[in-house]
């Protein structure tokens, strides 16, 4: 019953509009539906007003629906329908759907959301979250709380499939708020600080490429922000196709003129008079060695005679700055590479990946303990 609370609610916000527009027998309608899905004062309190003024509609209404019930007594109801938005149009949906969404709504964990133990491994969660995710998303399941059901089990999947975040949630997770102040819609934000980072229909979409077909539009949250999905995503991608190649060309302007930008830069300046590596497109492919450091590095056929003296010792005090930057950086590549092999190795229990570490030459590194020893030595 709880978890009906929400539906209960939008049935009497419909019955609330339908009295302003002095349609009666609709608000009887949603108020008995109301009263069946989550009894409340306020739904009460507005049928009694009703009945107290003497609607003929509103009687006609409570006759109508006691001969149904009356008809249908001895027949076994096959399927169920709800109305919901503000329309008039009803979806079917089964007992077995119905009893699918409580047993979602009454677990106490995402293992248990998912129907898998704590040591299932990847494929296990995705080949769960497949299952669930077609037989709720409220496209095909349309029993009240369905959509919760779904938001539910894609916050699950989220959670479980990030090796952090499971790691974490199997620490904390796993227990209900202490007051049902923390919990909406029947219990689904019970892990609070474990919800997902994407939205339940666009990890539906990652796994499925879309959704099913169809002119509704639902909404879901994750507790923090709201979307609509399909019919209203359509219309907007639509509508941005609509602007035509003008908006596009607008949009690619500011990366044209960087293009451009960058272009006419490489045009206007000159190429430096060394390079660290042989570069035959700009003729630097003589080979030198600077005095201090005896780092090797190219230039042109003409460089012997435009560089002597103190303008040479400054371009191979260029050339050595250069290259130790580069042996530096390089180092540090090297080593945060070999740091996270050997993590991830214990993480994962992964003897590859300790080997590749282990194997890593470190070339960088040790040209890089060769020029702090020079520099020592000087």
């Amino acid at each position: 019953m709880e978890g009906n609370r929400d539906e209960a609610e939008k049935c009497i916000n419909i019955a609330t509009k339908a009295l302003e527009a002095g349609d009666k027998e609709k608000a009887i309608k949603f108020l008995n539906k109301a009263e069946k899905l989550y009894p409340t004062n306020k739904a009460k309190a507005l049928l009694d007003a009703i009945t107290k003024n003497g609607s003929s509609a509103g009687n006609g209404t409570y006759r109508r629906k006691a001969a149904e019930r009356s008809e249908n007594t001895n027949a076994q109801p096959e399927r169920e329908s709800q109305e919901t938005g503000g329309g008039d149009s009803s979806k079917a949906f089964t007992k077995e759907q119905v009893d699918g969404v409580q047993k979602i709504k009454r677990c106490k964990d995402y293992y248990e959301v998912l129907s898998v133990g704590k040591e299932a491994s990847d494929d296990d969660l995705k080949k769960a979250y497949r299952k669930l995710a077609l037989k709720f998303h409220p496209d095909k399941n349309h029993a009240p709380g369905a959509t919760e059901a779904f938001k539910k089990i894609g916050n699950a999947y989220a959670v479980l499939s990030n090796p952090d975040k499971r790691r974490q949630y199997d620490l904390t997770g796993g227990e209900e708020p202490s007051s049902p102040s923390h919990s909406h819609g029947g219990g689904f934000d019970f892990h609070r600080g474990f919800e997902a980072d994407i939205t339940p229909e666009d990890l539906f979409n990652m796994f499925f490429g879309g959704g099913f077909p169809s002119s509704s539009a639902h909404t879901f949250t994750n507790g923090r922000t709201s979307y609509s999905h399909q019919a209203d995503y359509r219309q907007e991608r639509t509508e941005e196709r609509g602007d035509g190649g003008f908006s596009m060309f607008i949009q690619l302007m500011p990366i044209v003129v960087l293009i451009l930008v960058s272009i006419l830069s490489q045009m206007m300046v000159s190429p430096p008079p060394y390079s660290l590596y042989s570069k035959p497109s700009t003729g630097q492919t003589i080979k030198r060695q600077t005095e201090n450091l005896h780092v090797d590095y190219y230039v042109t056929r003409d460089f012997k005679s435009e560089f002597k003296g103190s303008a040479l010792q400054q371009i191979e005090k260029n050339v050595e700055e250069d290259y130790v930057s580069n042996v530096r950086n390089n180092c540090w590549k090297e080593r945060q590479t070999k740091t996270d092999l050997l993590y991830a190795a214990k993480v994962y229990r992964d003897d590859r990946m300790r080997k590749k570490a282990e194997l890593m030459t470190m070339d960088n590194c040790r040209e890089l303990d060769r020029l702090n020893n020079l520099f020592r030595g000087g």
